[in-house]
Parts: structure tokens; sequence; C-alpha cells
């Protein structure tokens, strides 16, 4: 043992000496000879104490799915190891740039940091790890709601700006931000699916050989001239939101990163690109449709750009001026669909919006006009703090009752709505069950909404249930269209067999006023002609 015990103990510091005889002497379990003389030994070259090696390898050098701590390379596990005779903690802090503020960052292992977080470091965070963090601060401040996710016109510009300033790619991404994606897709829903929704010909319902599959009821080309049309549309007026408001949207975090604050896209350049996608898209819609839905486009471009986005510091009623511009787009898709099947081909605007055929695209309207309440309190209300701050007169903070009353009152319309579809023949049976459960899966929430007044996380279920609930409302409604599967349903198994009181039967020979002669005793299929012969006979 004492070769041995000599050959551990080599000449160098006493402190080090007196550590490692009393790791010798110590009673613990019994380890290896070879693994002691391994670890006193790397210890004594590295200049780490025996009572630093806990220290120096801290939690955070084996977080899952990371190779690197938050640090950076420099701070991470080979900094342990990079300086010797010093504390592991000032090696880890002066490794660090001197602008470095990842100090402050979360822990990657999910634990709180004391100090703020940082912007970068927070967006670089593991998703789960996220996710835990926010329920925890959520946990410990009762009332503080989680921040909401970053929208698709803020995660393009953090894609632009992360390209070279000389990259196409990057003008390409700036500009789509402008457009606010989800916004315009959404728009783009609700436009085609009243188009869809339009009643089928009666020609063609009745006749077998013209087969109704579950297919637009018009022109294909038409659909392509009013989607292209409408989603420039939808281009140009939420650029023109953006070009009134950057210095406010910079004071809100659900703006802030929209191209125009971050310097991605200059007014100018903003302006241009409005204009050009107006000119674009009223123009094939006037080319592709008819001019009153071209009309109704330019209505709503002036109506939620010049009208909507100055009123939002103004009064309250902007809320009801931004849902009359969301009803407008089913409307614009039900005429375009009625331009195309017009009796006379050249029907005027008040036939078009206001003849009987009209009624089914002004209670698509009307759904989309009521599910802009509960849509939009839910989310203002989880960042009312904001839109106090940048000065916008929201109800969600000047009278927040209110707010949860609005959002209950026109979740349960969504019921007298969804049934005066079915009653006017525009839809099914289905739709009624299928536009039940989702109305009432709304309105449940609408109720929790306004019986917490936001909290207890009541304002996000609220938010989720309807952007879930209308694209159930507006596929159910073209999956179960009125005649849209009764030609299919007769392919299938073949036509109904006609009854004998179908048909008529004349017992004289005589002939008809259009010279054709009747048999005796011959069965033919009854039509207006032959009834009103019959009639008068």
């Amino acid at each position: 043992m004492l070769p041995l015990r000599s050959a551990i103990l080599r000449p160098g510091p006493s402190q080090e000496a007196l550590l490692c005889s009393r790791c010798l002497v110590r009673s613990r379990p019994h380890r290896p000879v070879a693994a002691r003389s391994f670890w006193s030994s790397s210890h004594r070259r590295m200049g780490i104490a025996a009572h630093q090696t806990t220290a120096a390898f801290h939690k955070t050098y084996f977080s899952a799915n990371r190779l690197y701590d938050a640090t950076g390379l420099k701070g991470g596990f080979i900094s342990s190891f990079a300086t010797t005779n010093s504390d592991t903690t000032s090696t880890l802090r002066s490794s660090k740039p001197a602008n470095d503020t990842s100090a402050n960052s979360p822990d990657p292992s999910g634990v709180a940091s004391s100090g703020p977080i940082d912007a970068d470091a927070s967006q670089s965070e593991l998703p789960h790890r996220r996710r835990k963090r926010l329920k925890e601060e959520a946990s410990q401040n009762g009332s503080a709601e989680p921040a909401m996710p970053l929208d698709a016109s803020a995660q393009l510009s953090n894609f632009s700006s992360s390209l070279p300033t000389t990259s196409i790619r990057r003008k390409l991404a700036a500009f789509l931000a402008l457009t606010k994606p989800r916004l315009s897709f959404l728009i783009l829903l609700t436009t085609t699916s009243a188009y869809g929704m339009y009643p089928i010909s009666s020609l063609l319902a009745l006749d077998p050989a013209m087969t109704p599959l579950p297919t637009l009821s018009t022109s294909t080309l038409t659909f392509i001239y009013l989607t292209t049309g409408t989603f420039l549309s939808c281009c140009s007026a939420n650029t023109i939101n953006m070009m009134l408001e950057p210095k406010y949207d910079a004071l809100m975090s659900r703006t802030r990163n929209r191209p125009l604050v971050r310097g991605l896209v200059s007014r100018r350049g903003a302006m241009l690109f409005a204009i050009g996608t107006a000119a674009a898209g009223l123009g094939l819609l006037y080319v592709g449709t008819n001019p009153t839905t071209t009309a109704l486009s330019a209505a709503n471009i002036v109506l939620y750009g010049f009208i909507y986005t100055p009123l939002k510091r103004i009064s309250v009623i902007n809320t009801w001026v931004g849902a009359v511009v969301g009803g407008i787009p089913p409307l614009m898709g039900w005429v375009a669909a009625a331009g195309q099947t017009a009796t006379t081909g050249h029907d005027t605007w008040r036939d078009m919006l206001f003849s009987e055929d009209s009624v089914g695209g002004w209670l698509l309207a009307g759904i989309l006009f009521a599910w802009q309440f509960p849509h939009f309190n839910a989310l203002s209300h989880l960042i009312r703090d904001e839109y106090k701050a940048a000065g916008y007169r929201m109800l969600c903070w000047v009278n927040p009752a209110r707010n949860a009353r609005v959002a209950l009152r026109y979740s349960v319309m969504m019921f007298p709505i969804s049934i005066g579809l079915w009653w006017v023949g525009v839809v099914g049976h289905g739709f009624l069950v299928g536009s039940t459960v989702a109305n009432g899966w709304l309105v449940r929430e609408a109720y929790r909404f306004w019986q917490h007044q936001g909290a207890q996380g009541s304002a996000r279920g609220l938010f989720w249930a309807s952007i879930w609930q209308l694209p159930i409302l507006l596929v159910g409604g073209l999956v179960t269209k009125k005649g849209l599967w009764d030609g299919v349903w007769q392919k299938i198994f073949g036509q109904p067999e006609e009854d004998e009181d179908d048909y008529l039967y004349y017992d004289d020979e005589e002939e008809a006023e259009d010279g054709s002669v009747r048999v005796e005793g011959e069965k033919l299929p009854p039509s207006s002609k032959q009834a009103s012969v019959l009639s008068s006979v």
C-alpha cells in the first residue's frame, strides 16, 4: 500500500495532498485502486480541487437534446477544462463576450432564471421547455396568461431578417409578411365556401346524364379568378393597415415584429405594393366574376384600411366595423356564383344582393359577422394590457364585463343562423348535427369566458374553440350541400323505379296541339305541356 500511496501523493500543493489523504482514509464504498489513482491525478494536472469536482459537472452540460449549453461553445462543457487553477464559475462567466446577455436566459433544464429573459434566447429555447416555463410563470401569478405564439407575419419577418440583405428571398418573405398570410387564407376559405354552397342548378339536379359531383356548382375558371382576386385584395387591405400604424405596432409584442416596424420594407415600397395588389385583384374580379363582386371587394379594402384601422384609436365601435369587414367575403363568393347562373345574363346589383336567392349569402355573411366577436374578444383579452398601452380602444380593457357579454351573445346567435341555412334549403339535414355540436362547444367556452371574466384559461379556451368552430361550419356546409349527393346516389344505386301513378293514360287517339298523335293505351311520361292539354280537355 505504501508504494501505491506514494504514487498518488506526488509532490504538489499541500492542500491537494491533504485532500487526497482524506479521501483515502475516509470510510466510503470501496472503489478500485486504478480509478482512485486516475481521478486524483487528473484533478492535480488540471488544477481542479476535489471540492470543485461536483460544481464542474453542472446539470446543464447533460441537458436533453442539447449539444452545447445556452452560453455557446465557450461556456459549455469544454470551458470547464479549458483553464487551470481558477474557480469554475468565474471561468464560465469570463468565457462569454462582454455584450452577451445569455446569462439571464432561461435555464435549458427548465428552471426559471433569476434575471429577465432575453428575446433571442427565448426564441432559441426548445418548445417543450418554453411551454414548461410558461406554465410555471402562470402558476406563480394566477392572473397571468401565457404569451400568444408569434403569428405568421412575425415568423416571416424573423426569417427575412436572418437572410442576407441582397437576397431575393429576404424581400419576398418581407412582402409576404405584409399580407398576413393566415388571415388572408381564412378570408379565402370563407369566400370559396360560400361560392361552393350556392345551390346547384335545377337542370344539373334533375338530368341524370349530368350527375352533380361534390365540386363547385359553376365555372372552375370563375373560381380561379375569384380566389386570386380576393387574395390580392386582402394583400392590399392588410398592407394599408400596417402602413397606417407602424409606431403603434412597435408598442405591442404581437405586432412589433412586422416588416415595417423592423425596417425590412420601406414605406414607399409598401405603398406601391398595396396599390399594385389592389389594382390586380380588383381587375381580376371584374374580368372573371361580375361588377357587384368587384364593388364589394373594393368596399372592403376601403372599410378595413381607411375606416377600421384609424377607428381602433377612437372608439370601441371598431370591433363592429371589423365584423362587417369579415362578413363581406362570403357575400362576395355567393354573388360570384350567382352571376354565373343568372337567368338573364345581365342581372343588376339589386338582383344579386336583394333577391330571394340571395338569402343564403346573407346568412353566411351573418355567420362570419357573429364569429368575429368570440374570436377577437378572447384574443384581445389575452393582450389587453398591450392594447391599453398602445392606445387602442378595445372592449377588453375599456369594459371587460361587456367584452365577455358580447362574446357570449354572438356565440348564441350562431344557432339560429345555422338553422336558417338549413331552412332556406342551402344545406341538408346533416349540417344541423355538425353545426349544433360545433356551436355548442363555442357557447360552452363563451359561457366560461363570461363566468370567469377571462381568467382560469377561459379566454384561451374560447380563442381556440373559435379557431376550430368556423372551419367545421364551412366545410360541413360544403359536404352537406342540398342536392349535392343526389346524382351520386343515383349513379351508384341506379334510378328509382317509377310508380304507375306517375304516368298518364289516354283512352282515345287524339291529335295534340303540336301535331303529335297520342295512341290509345300508350303510357307516356307527364310534362308541363301534356298536363296543360289534359286540363283543357
